[in-house]
């Protein structure tokens, strides 16, 4: 069965004001099916893995439609249903396991050779390093990086709460895209506004980047925002506590990555969808790479 043409999706509202489901005219709904869009009712709701489907597009999705569209299923940003939804998750978070066990078994000579650092010296009379002396790939290597139990803890426990969701919505490609781009863009506002001897580590940024798009997808799909809101307010007071010991600006620059880059993965227009979301993620790391070669220039 063909798709309803979007001109023809809501044209008929409910008498509250809401859409009016598309099997039951003036039946209203604020939900509507994550494969085609169609507002639905609570009778027509399929539970999916992420929100709800309608009765057709189920049946497409299991192989009884017709045409090419029954075989390929898509999440609600357009990428392929798999399944493991958490495969990449999984992944991410043995990456930052593994990498904290070496970090137990050498100390600190392993977190001086991967942590975020401007330009300074590791060790007395040793040489300058950091990004700025050409060592880019501490903006990658810090982001997996945690040398405290309390740290990974938080870290993983938001990585596996947030991720798993969020890879079931986006795919894969595009959720290890929002994952990393959003870990690179806090890791690059913390070099362009932290002193060029103050390290940085941890899986923070990205998980920052995260909860960002967790908004951006609940309000997508109407669920209610308040637990989300609730989440990021008290994840900010913890970011800007008094105390310091907090990287502040990995927090918010991956949590606007994430949210930029998650507003055009879920309402890029599907005739555009790839232009739109891949765009995205483009002038990210553009902004990424800008601020990076703005601040080395400034240190050398």
């Amino acid at each position: 069965m063909d798709q309803q043409p979007p001109a023809d999706r809501d044209r008929t509202a409910a008498t509250d004001g809401s859409l009016s489901c598309y099997r039951h005219p003036g039946r209203g709904t604020h939900i509507r099916c994550t494969r085609c869009d169609r507002p639905i009712c609570p009778e027509c709701m399929v539970n999916a893995s992420v929100g709800f489907q309608c009765p057709d597009c189920v049946r497409q999705g299991s192989g009884t439609g017709h045409g090419p569209a029954a075989n390929t299923p898509r999440t609600v940003a357009g990428g392929s249903i798999t399944a493991d939804p958490r495969l990449i998750t999984k992944i991410l978070l043995g990456i930052n396991v593994a990498v904290y066990i070496a970090v137990l078994a050498k100390g600190d000579a392993l977190v001086n050779e991967l942590v975020l650092l401007g330009r300074a010296t590791t060790h007395f009379g040793g040489p300058l390093e950091g990004v700025a002396e050409g060592q880019w790939y501490r903006l990658v290597t810090s982001m997996f990086l945690h040398q405290e139990m309390w740290h990974i803890v938080f870290n993983m426990l938001g990585l596996w709460w947030l991720g798993g969701p969020l890879e079931a919505a986006l795919g894969r490609a595009r959720y290890l895209a929002l994952y990393m781009l959003s870990g690179l863009a806090g890791g690059a506002l913390t070099y362009w506004l932290s002193a060029p001897v103050q390290g940085s580590l941890g899986a923070s940024g990205a998980i920052f980047g995260l909860l960002g798009a967790t908004a951006v997808l609940m309000r997508r799909l109407n669920y209610d925002m308040r637990p989300v809101f609730v989440l990021l307010a008290v994840n900010l007071v913890i970011t800007f506590n008094p105390w310091g010991g907090i990287a502040w600006q990995a927090h918010v620059g991956g949590l606007i990555a994430g949210t930029l880059i998650a507003i055009g993965m879920v309402h890029a227009p599907r005739e555009r969808r790839a232009l739109v979301q891949y765009g995205t993620c483009a002038l990210v790391l553009a902004a990424v790479v800008v601020i990076v070669l703005a601040r080395t220039a400034a240190l050398t």
